[in-house]
């Protein structure tokens, strides 16, 4: 099968971008023929699809009127994106065409081609971006569903995106247009959900529940358990508000014999290493960004994983590899997470952002015996093995592929004056 991948980033650097690496090496190790059309920029993997990728442009810095119009009206409607696939479409002639995160970046101007070449198009939801503006249904410090119901100006009320006002604008006019045209809701036959949480906000949110597939994501065991020992916890992944690192912060403060390591980056990492000096709590110790292979040796000698958010989390890798690697996790009822993660079972689970909440989680961990804290590890790992195996998600992904008729649709193409067109059109 010849699969079209296409996300905006080909990096290492978020949960989407590594899933993306992942799932590509699997499918060309199962016999299948894979490309990728995204952004250049120059974090991106080596790749020999270079010639689909497309400029990527920067919209947190300004580039003055001229070129901040130019990003403006490519945020809205990409004409070199859609270009590109207009181009990777007749060149390739793919099976499949598998979306991931192409909001603002390449836009929705690249699902017109798609719609009309006919191929079987399907979406890995890997956040709320499909309902929310801002990917995540949270601002101003806890969740938020304002937007529900087709009121998506709220951004501009709310400044959810950005600080600026032009940005917020651009946000609320780029999610009304697709949700008028019904952009995505056209294009996508088969949007693949990672929770059960996230198909049931979805379809609350007027998705269509026909179109909304569960398939968790896919995380490795192991080999060999994490023999732990290290004392410390981690915290792995973006230091943003919603990922809820300052109560985290506030909390491992009262709990100083538990240190603290933070691997990530983010917008917050300057206020977060203030107020560990501020609060004198010198156990917490960033990393920074780390590689993953360096990152998963780190991780094999905490004591647990911690993810404390705040925000709509669906499925997140941390939580999953953690589990994988026989860790005891320590994290947020909140989102998909309770699906991955049982209170007292695989860890310990809190209150998102209640920083009293989390010290008591803390002091709990820290009562657990070696043994309890093993048993722990061992009950997720077997979770993992039992519902996130790699084999089983690849299968149900190429079930997804196929659809309900047991094939991929693969029809004739020839190039019309607006790309690509099927034959006989």
């Amino acid at each position: 099968m010849r699969i079209l991948h296409i996300h905006k980033f080909f990096n290492y650097q978020g949960g989407a971008e590594v899933y993306l690496h992942r799932i590509m090496e699997r499918q060309v190790a199962r016999g299948h023929e894979v490309h990728i059309l995204t952004t250049r920029g120059p974090d991106n993997a080596e790749s020999p699809d270079r010639k689909y990728f497309v400029h990527r442009y920067d919209f947190t810095k300004s580039d003055g009127v001229r070129g901040d119009a130019q990003k403006a009206l490519a945020f809205l409607w990409n004409r070199e994106a859609k270009r590109a696939t207009e181009r990777a479409l007749q060149e390739l002639k793919p099976d499949i065409i598998h979306l991931h995160n192409i909001y603002h970046h390449l836009s929705s101007s690249i699902l017109a081609p798609i719609r009309r070449s006919q191929i079987r198009c399907v979406q890995t939801l890997h956040d709320l971006k499909l309902a929310c503006p801002n990917y995540s249904m949270f601002t101003e410090g806890s969740v938020c569903e304002r937007c529900k119901g087709g009121k998506y100006w709220n951004p501009v009320l709310h400044h959810c995106l950005a600080p600026s006002t032009a940005a917020n604008l651009l946000a609320a006019a780029e999610m009304s247009m697709t949700k008028i045209f019904q952009s995505y809701e056209k294009t996508v036959h088969a949007f693949i959900c990672p929770s059960q949480f996230m198909r049931d906000k979805m379809v609350e949110w007027g998705e269509p529940a026909s179109k909304m597939t569960v398939l968790r994501n896919p995380a490795d065991v192991s080999s060999h358990a994490a023999v732990r020992g290290g004392g410390y916890l981690l915290y792995a992944g973006r230091l943003s508000e919603g990922k809820g690192i300052e109560p985290l912060i506030r909390a491992s403060a009262n709990v100083p014999s538990l240190p603290l390591k933070i691997a990530g980056r983010g917008p917050l990492e300057e206020r977060m290493k203030h107020l560990v000096r501020t609060l004198g709590a010198s156990h917490v110790q960033f990393l920074g960004f780390i590689p993953p292979t360096e990152l998963e040796t780190i991780r094999h000698h905490a004591e647990a994983v911690v993810v404390p958010s705040m925000q709509y989390d669906n499925s997140p890798l941390s939580l999953l590899g953690a589990m994988g690697q026989g860790l005891p996790v320590l994290a947020s009822k909140i989102g998909g997470i309770p699906e991955i993660a049982e209170d007292q079972v695989h860890g310990l689970l809190a209150v998102p952002g209640d920083t009293q909440a989390w010290v008591a989680n803390l002091q709990a961990f820290q009562q657990l015996t070696d043994d309890q804290r093993t048993a722990m590890g061992r009950s997720g790992r077997e979770r993992i093995r039992a519902r996130h195996d790699w084999e089983q998600h690849l299968e149900g992904l190429e079930r997804i592929y196929y659809g309900k008729s047991g094939s991929a649709h693969r029809p004739s193409y020839e190039v019309g004056s607006t790309g690509v067109v099927k034959s006989g059109e």
